[in-house]
């Protein structure tokens, strides 16, 4: 089962639980330049410019939480991505998953922006760029 977790619970999460893995699946430049929290990993499940699945997804995941029952928690930009990904692992046996609902920059608003209504910025929890 996947449990679903907003940002700040996610956060209270990761202080709770030292051995849990956050991973960040956003592309590579979305990670770099849009901003990521400190302590991510960062495993793309898609990456431009073909836009198609990472093939090493899983053995990547493996690497760095070899335990099946590790808790990880998956953040991308929105929230969809990540649970893409924690369903994929979630066949491969992990047992621990935790999607990030409104991800890293959250939920479109009515000008079609992100970052003003929700997600892991617009929380106020740390976070960097390269």
């Amino acid at each position: 089962m996947i449990e679903n977790l907003n940002p700040q619970q996610a956060w209270d999460f990761l202080q709770q639980n030292p051995t849990a893995v956050l991973v960040d699946v956003r592309t590579r430049m979305e990670y770099l330049f849009v901003g990521h929290p400190p302590q991510a990993i960062h495993i793309a499940w898609i990456e431009s410019p073909k836009w198609q699945l990472n093939p090493n997804f899983i053995e990547s995941v493996r690497q760095a939480a070899s335990a099946l029952d590790t808790p990880i928690l998956l953040l991308c930009r929105s929230g969809q991505r990540s649970l893409d990904a924690a369903a994929a692992l979630e066949q491969a046996g992990y047992s621990n998953l935790i999607n990030i609902v409104d991800g890293f920059e959250g939920a479109l608003d009515n000008n079609k922006q992100r970052g003003t209504v929700n997600g892991w910025r617009f929380s106020g929890l740390p976070w960097q760029q390269s």
